[in-house]
């Protein structure tokens, strides 16, 4: 029986995929998005039409050109390149942002146009240098493609390691025990009334705020519950300027240093403890001040200050109140920016698409295997229109729907192959590494005898 010879002439289909291309078949138009064949973006790359122009030698063998007709354009092909060099980038980018994030938060964040790159120029959130336009020698692919200063895409670089949460957890720490944090403290001060008991704070310092210019809170204060009142200290009495507690009879008859006998101020003791203690009975000590050697107390029920006891003639004139401004998690005062605008989550990181010429040849073998797939999907989305073509006597069952299967299956195999390599190196990974090495030569060495020096 002879067998029918096969031949990819075949006039069955009016669209049937050539066996190469060149540079001239990539346009403006050709490309759903043209982000690395635009020539006035800083991604444009003649290195990709390149790899796009490949690619379509390397479909037409795979998929049997040379057999049989494969209905695609050198249009499908260029496309699917383009799209798995972006999957590649948006892989790559979360893996990065899984890395950096943590270290980024607060940062300048940056506005991105449809194609996802960034704008140049400052403003609304923008920042121009984290991506300097390259200039059209540097394009070139035959350059180093940085510009003169050298600078990149923030995707491409090696963060700094820093605790940003963990510092934002710590102002709001500090801010609630009184130790600094990302809360202005304001001071104001109110003078009493004869008789009066009661005095309504938040009225008094909105008050206050409303007229006088001088004042850092002027203006910031009114009586909704957003710009509420958190008063920190209540006091009319400030503490001596020097009180001496460490030296020469300072502290006699108040705290001392515990004992029945002398005060640790006495400079005639000398007596070796902790430094720990001496910081507590110094505490102590400054707490007497506003406490025992106070014939005042109060009582704060929704920012209203009542006094007991009733304040007198001769009593206290002035009392002085430190306090800060309620307000909401992401506001932020002047003088105490902590980076609320910046970069909050994954979404605002400074990430671009990955420029062409930064992706190495672990990359574009990924993105071969993967443009080649996409096109055996687009293939089998054409077939799979016509189930069977007639011809005299027969019928041709086409194989649209198993296409379509495996294409689907191959590039689901595919980023998962990426997503586990990269997760394998995520820094934290890289740094468990570096330890378990560091371990291994450390027992290796153990095993090896110290040389005995004679002379």
């Amino acid at each position: 029986m002879a067998f029918p010879t096969l031949s990819p002439s075949s006039t069955t289909s009016a669209i049937t995929l050539p066996q190469t291309a060149s540079l001239t078949d990539i346009t403006t138009t050709t490309l759903p998005f043209n982000i690395y064949n635009d020539t006035s973006s800083p991604l444009y790359s003649t290195n990709f039409k390149r790899g796009a122009i490949d690619q379509v030698a390397h479909t037409y063998k795979k998929l049997g050109g040379d057999v049989l007709d494969i209905e695609l354009t050198k249009e499908n092909v260029f496309a699917a390149y383009e799209e798995s060099v972006l999957e590649y980038s948006y892989i790559v980018n979360i893996h990065q942002a899984k890395n950096s994030l943590g270290s980024m938060l607060g940062n300048v964040t940056g506005t991105f146009d449809h194609d996802g790159n960034l704008i140049a120029g400052k403003g609304n959130g923008e920042n121009g240098s984290l991506f300097t336009k390259l200039g059209d020698a540097a394009r070139d692919g035959t350059k180093d493609e940085q510009d003169g200063t050298g600078q990149q895409s923030v995707a491409l670089k090696f963060p700094k390691f820093k605790f940003e949460y963990a510092r934002k957890v710590s102002l709001g720490v500090g801010a609630a025990v009184g130790v600094g944090g990302d809360e202005t403290e304001h001071s104001a001060s109110f003078t009493t009334t004869p008789d009066q008991q009661d005095y309504d704070l938040q009225s008094i310092i909105y008050a206050a705020s409303t007229t006088d210019t001088a004042l850092p809170f002027y203006n910031k204060v009114d009586n909704l519950n957003n710009s509420r009142l958190i008063i920190k200290q209540v006091y009319y009495k400030t503490p001596q300027s020097m009180w001496r507690f460490y030296g020469y009879y300072g502290g006699l008859n108040t705290v001392g240093n515990l004992q029945n006998y002398g005060q640790w101020a006495d400079d005639s003791q000398f007596q070796i403890v902790p430094v720990w203690q001496n910081k507590q009975q110094s505490m102590a000590f400054e707490d007497a001040i506003y406490t025992r050697n106070s014939h005042y107390s109060f009582e704060l029920k929704n920012n209203k200050l009542r006094i007991f006891p009733t304040a007198t003639r001769n009593g206290p004139k002035t009392m002085w109140v430190k306090f800060t401004i309620k307000k909401d998690a992401w506001e932020e005062d002047s003088d105490r920016l902590d980076g609320a605008g910046g970069v909050n989550n994954m979404n605002t990181l400074p990430f671009a698409n990955l420029p062409y010429r930064n992706i190495n040849s672990i990359g574009k073998q990924w993105i071969r295997r993967f443009a080649l797939s996409l096109s055996k999907e687009t293939l089998g989305l054409i077939r799979s229109k016509f189930g069977t073509i007639p011809v005299p006597g027969e019928s041709i069952t086409l194989n649209g729907t198993d296409l379509i299967m495996q294409a689907k299956e191959e590039q689901t195999a595919l980023r998962e192959e990426l997503k586990v390599t990269l997760d394998e190196l995520t820094y934290a990974n890289l740094a468990e590494r570096d330890a378990t090495t560091t371990d291994s030569v450390n027992r290796t060495y153990e095993k090896i005898p110290f040389p005995v020096f004679t002379g």
